[in-house]
């Protein structure tokens, strides 16, 4: 079993940035890909950023990519989204979640998920 907790989010203005962290115990936390998803009121879990166990691979979905950073930090058992120049669109429940198997952008491809984090974007 892995459990995840996030935090660092919160209310904000148009064009803030904000980071949220993702801090694991359980299992070895550099055995897992870890990704990380958001979900607003009436809507799909969506996937946003990916990364792999070693931090050596990322990926991005459209509507963040050049906005948002993933990273990781093994030795604390830590990821990291990086959010910058935030959209009212942005608000959501932030959640990350971890895979042994390789990362994907389905929620259905992850095996561990956090409790989550609101970001509040106001315009």
């Amino acid at each position: 079993q892995v459990q995840l907790v996030e935090s660092g989010g919160g209310l904000v203005q148009a064009g803030d940035s904000l980071r949220l962290s993702c801090t694991a115990s359980g299992r070895t936390f550099s055995n897992y890909n870890m990704g990380w998803f958001r979900q607003a009121p009436g809507k799909e879990r969506e996937f946003l950023a990916g990364i792999s166990w070693s931090g050596g691979f990322r990926e991005y979905s459209d509507s963040v990519k050049g906005r948002f950073t993933t990273s990781r930090d093994n030795a604390k058992n830590t990821v990291y989204l990086q959010m910058n120049s935030l959209k009212p669109e942005d608000t959501a429940a932030y959640y990350c979640a971890a895979t042994s198997r390789l990362f994907g952008r389905s929620k259905n491809d992850y095996d561990y998920w956090g409790q989550g984090t609101q970001v509040t974007v106001s315009s």
